[in-house]
């Protein structure tokens, strides 16, 4: 049973916008921590920013003051708004949903800065 589904990945120039989508199920959705994870080609998932099942928000250093995570409790889904894009920041996106009882990941999504 899919647990997680990400969309909103594509192609963008450096310095464009992309917005992503992690719609959960609803049964995990209220309770778990999200975060958004990005993995590059021969490199470690590594957590790009975190919101906690209060609000409470964290990010990487390298994407402070440019990315905003946010979550939707209404609709069951996070949200990651990615401004002034690099091409470092190329490598696919993964959400995940963290709890005491569950941790899920979603399928991912390939996000891709080139001009």
């Amino acid at each position: 049973q899919v647990q997680l589904v990400e969309s909103g990945g594509g192609l963008v120039q450096p310095g464009g916008s992309l917005r992503l989508s992690c719609a959960a199920a609803k049964s995990i959705f209220s309770i778990a921590d999200m975060g958004w994870y990005h993995q590059a080609p021969g490199d470690q998932r590594e957590l790009v920013a975190l919101i906690t099942s209060s609000g409470t928000t964290n990010y990487a250093d390298s994407v402070k003051g440019r990315f905003t995570i946010s979550r939707d409790n209404a609709k069951n889904t996070m949200y990651l708004q990615m401004n002034n894009l690099k091409p470092e920041d190329t490598a696919v996106y993964y959400c995940k949903a963290s709890h005491r009882r569950f941790s899920y990941w979603g399928q991912g999504t390939q996000v891709t800065v080139s001009s």
